[in-house]
């Protein structure tokens, strides 16, 4: 049981950590130049090198990128029926999911309020999907890469252009290359064909023709293994298929499987030990590393225990009772409500929770990649999030409301930035003295702007959901009633405002193709509102960020005296930790009861 259970995950774990080593050198050596580019490259960079940035200069031009990415991705997905690569015929999506879509895939979420097998061409795969799965990731790095020159006092941030040329080029592509073949290899298609019309083993299985005959099976197919590579390295998620990773094509195998999540660690770990190694403290990097890895272990632990090792609640035997709630219309303000004794189903539950899992992948692999997925801020799933126990559901949840255990990109590393000066803020604040990170004063300016990155995100979920929670738009669209359609909505905003894309399903939020006569009623107020939760939540914090690190940058470094805070000792990392901890549980705590902690010991089918 062991091994059966607990292997898969620590050898996730053992494998990216030391793949991890490696890339993090290589990393250095891309972003800070050191390479030699072949002719034909070292021509490309110097026509992208409009010359060295400073931070404003440097943010300009990821804004205007951004903006020219929205346009190209409106018209791709606007002009889909007159593309080719579309001998389905398929039609234009609806106005809103166009633009829930396109913020989706520019701010690295991938939010997906259609089924990519359904709704999109395989030329709006490629030049929409597959070239933002790229391109957003890269602009996450670059931005990291420009605050780590803004930290070691460099002149200039450098350039945007020729710093999203290297990520892109000399990092995604190699290694999106070695992927894709892996999975083309388990059997992933890669493929310009659009489907394939075959005949069932079981004639009429299909349903019948007006004339009687038996209907085939139409197959969708495409560059699935080009798309797989990149959504799980960039962190990306979501999925060629609406069954992303669980869909046989997708994710074929256990060695699929495997590499598909190793594929989605291995960024986000090398980045904080290139971080360490860019700003000249190792040490501090290494810190940063075991403080992310021991939330990361614990997240995964929390979820296979409440998942894999325990039995489906709505499945097992309950016995009568009476539970007492509120009711201001009666006399004594309360009314009692009786639930009969249930007999548990005749379903053999000592593997766990099955329901909603995909078995080719062992017993564990749901849980672990719910977890590690939301950890990465990937978003992809190879099992259905919406059918974890509730105390298991907690897990994606709380890495999602952290947003930087090693999450994403850049963007990881960017959000655990904000808790490295809040922490330190906080600890020179309690011992007297100016607080320092990295030789240099922290000051105002330092932790308001840190604070503005840090508070986006929870505004961003908590404003939202309460909103939607109160009113038709959210209570129509939920599938379940009670706290696990709160719940719905609660992942549902969680998953757009860190940038992650995964979702309990449930929610009625899809409006397909325009002419769609029957729309989910609800879809364009979540289609608007999420999408604008994206945007905001990643662009405004990395903006702060960018900042802080610029002004911060600027200062004088101050000689180590007793008195300063080391940040590459264990002291330090049980600060960071409890900065993390702390202030995510003030942040989340009350909405974490109301949604799956209630759920758990609420009445049946989950109660106790």
């Amino acid at each position: 049981m062991f091994i059966q259970v607990w292997l898969l995950p620590f050898a996730l774990l053992a494998t990216a950590a030391i793949v991890s080593i490696p890339l993090s050198s290589y990393l250095v050596w891309i972003m800070d130049g050191k390479y030699k580019p072949l002719p034909v490259m070292q021509w490309f960079e110097k026509k992208l090198n409009n010359g060295p940035q400073n931070w404003k200069q440097y943010m300009g031009s990821l804004l205007i990128f951004n903006t020219l990415l929205f346009i190209f991705g409106f018209l791709v997905l606007a002009l889909q029926p007159y593309m080719p690569l579309n001998p389905d015929g398929k039609t234009m999506i609806a106005p809103s999911a166009i633009f829930n879509s396109i913020a989706s895939f520019m701010t690295n979420t991938d939010l997906q309020h259609y089924s990519g097998d359904q709704h999109l061409s395989n030329f709006s795969q490629i030049f929409f999907g597959i070239s933002n799965l790229f391109i957003s990731a890269a602009i996450g790095l670059s931005a990291l890469t420009a605050i780590i020159r803004a930290l070691r006092s460099d002149k200039f941030m450098g350039n945007f252009f020729v710093d999203m040329w290297r990520v892109v080029v000399y990092m995604f592509v190699p290694i999106a290359l070695i992927f894709a073949t892996i999975f083309i290899h388990q059997g992933s298609p890669m493929t310009f064909k659009s489907s394939y019309q075959v005949t069932t083993l079981e004639q009429g299985s299909m349903g019948k023709t007006d004339k009687g005959e038996a209907k085939p099976q139409t197959i969708v197919v495409g560059p699935v293994a080009a798309f797989e590579a990149m959504k799980m390295l960039g962190t990306n998620g979501g999925g060629f298929y609406g069954m992303n990773s669980a869909h046989p094509f997708e994710n074929p195998t256990a060695v699929s499987n495997f590499f598909n999540m190793l594929a989605m660690m291995i960024f986000p770990f090398a980045l904080v030990l290139m971080y360490g190694k860019m700003v000249g403290n190792i040490k501090h990097g290494i810190v940063i590393y075991i403080v992310m890895l021991f939330l990361m272990a614990c997240t995964i632990i929390w979820s296979v225990y409440f998942d894999t090792l325990k039995p489906n609640p709505a499945l097992t035997q309950h016995a009568a009772k009476i539970f007492s709630i509120s009711n201001p219309n009666l006399p004594n303000g309360r009314i009692n409500i009786a639930i009969p004794a249930l007999s548990s189903l005749p379903v053999d539950q000592h593997t766990g929770n099955l329901e909603g899992k995909e078995i080719r992948f062992g017993t564990s692999a749901g849980a672990t990649f719910a977890a590690l997925t939301t950890d990465v801020t990937c978003g992809a799933v190879n099992a259905e999030s919406d059918s974890l126990n509730p105390l298991a559901a907690l897990a994606p949840m709380v890495g999602m409301w952290l947003n930087c255990v090693f999450g994403g990109k850049g963007v990881g590393m960017i959000n655990m930035l904000m808790f490295i000066i809040i922490g330190i803020f906080l600890a020179g604040m309690m011992v007297g003295r100016s607080p320092e990170y990295l030789g240099k004063k922290i000051e105002g300016r330092e932790v308001k702007l840190s604070i503005i990155g840090l508070l986006v995100h929870p505004l961003m979920i908590l404003l939202p959901v309460g909103f939607f929670a109160a009113t038709s738009w959210g209570m129509n669209a939920i599938s379940n009633p009670g706290a696990h359609g709160f719940s719905q909505m609660l992942y549902q905003f969680s998953s757009a405002s860190a940038n992650n894309g995964s979702a309990f399903d449930g929610l009625g939020v899809t409006y397909g193709f325009w002419n769609n006569p029957n729309p989910a009623p609800e879809a364009v107020y979540w289609d608007i509102a999420t999408g604008l939760v994206m945007i905001f939540s990643r662009f405004l914090p990395i903006i702060a960020m960018v900042a802080m690190a610029a002004y911060l940058g600027e200062k004088k470094t101050s000689p180590f005296g007793m008195g300063t805070l080391r940040t590459d000792t264990i002291t330090f990392g049980i600060l960071l930790l409890g900065t993390i901890i702390i202030v995510g549980a003030l942040l989340f705590l009350p909405v974490a009861v109301l949604g799956p902690v209630a759920e758990h010991f609420g009445p049946i089918p989950f109660g106790g």
